[in-house]
């Protein structure tokens, strides 16, 4: 028995539903189909499908075996996508998924230049601060905040990602500008929400980690209505420096000096992680959008 092609077979009988669509997708007689199932069944000693007159279902171990069966013959063809394209021009579909503002602000623009250099990638980008596996999600390359992840993949960090204190001048000078974190609970906060909730305002003071989150007036993902709101003086906003750059620049904002430092996380290394999986780096289309998105990010901001 061909196993191989019992188990493409097998797979595409329990997607339709059916012996003769699948048999039409393959291009055989649907005989020759069921037949290669059965002797696939009969080898493993188990029942996989349930067959009717009318629809064809998976019994409860052969939806288990079909997820299983499913994950080898995508990682077997992710080999020979590497293998087949090794050292051939960049072409095909690219997915990427990134967080939200760090898509829009660094990331979007960057593709476009991709795109310009590499006219045969197709981009599918995906915008979201909803955390997701690369492997199940059959992702290409994503991009993360926060800290370098557990998963079974390549991490490249790319920037810091730590949460600075910013106000306007008129906010400051109506409410007066904190200097030490306590003061904070006095003043108006702006918080940006994360995927688990608004991130508390923390500091460690005599050795201890403490809340020192002023009174929340506001909280969102979209950092720009934040920011907006900051600017027209309705509080103090914590958000990722490279975010706040350019208000910063502008004047529009003022970073608060506040000893000891105010921040998100305890954690120092946090910051925005380029992943992949280590053996998708060989295809020509992800090696190129691997080396040149650290280029152009790493140290750039």
């Amino acid at each position: 028995m061909d196993q191989f092609k019992a188990l493409k077979y097998f797979v595409k009988v329990a997607e339709f539903g059916n012996f003769t669509k699948a048999a039409r997708f393959f291009g055989v007689p649907a005989s020759s189909l069921s037949r290669r199932v059965a002797d696939l069944e009969k080898s493993l000693g188990a029942t996989l499908l349930k067959r009717s007159t009318r629809v064809v279902k998976l019994t409860e171990i052969g939806q288990e075996y079909y997820q299983q069966v499913c994950d080898v013959l995508a990682q077997l063809e992710q080999s020979n996508e590497a293998v087949r394209s090794y050292q051939t021009q960049p072409m095909g579909k690219l997915s990427i998924s990134a967080m939200t503002g760090f898509g829009e602000r660094i990331l979007l623009p960057l593709l476009d230049e991709f795109s310009e250099r590499y006219p045969e990638v197709v981009l599918d980008v995906h915008l979201s601060d909803e955390l997701s596996a690369i492997g199940r999600d059959e992702v290409d390359i994503a991009f993360r905040g926060g800290y370098a992840p557990n998963e079974r993949v390549v991490a490249i960090k790319l920037m810091e990602n730590q949460f600075i204190p910013a106000a306007s001048s008129d906010y400051l000078a109506q409410f007066g500008t904190p200097k030490h974190p306590l003061e904070l609970r006095g003043h108006k906060g702006l918080f940006y929400r994360a995927p688990n909730g608004p991130t508390p305002w923390i500091c460690e003071l005599d050795g201890q980690w403490q809340d020192v989150s002023p009174p929340m007036v506001a909280t969102s993902n979209g950092g720009v209505w934040l920011i907006e709101k900051a600017i027209k003086g309705q509080g103090i906003v914590m958000l990722p420096r490279w975010v706040l750059k350019g208000y910063l620049e502008r004047g529009e904002l003022i970073e608060l000096k506040i000893n000891p430092v105010v921040s998100t996380t305890q954690n120092p290394d946090f910051g925005i992680f380029l992943l992949y999986q280590k053996q998708r780096y060989h295809v020509p289309k992800v090696k190129a959008a691997v080396d040149f998105l650290v280029a152009r990010v790493k140290g750039h901001y």
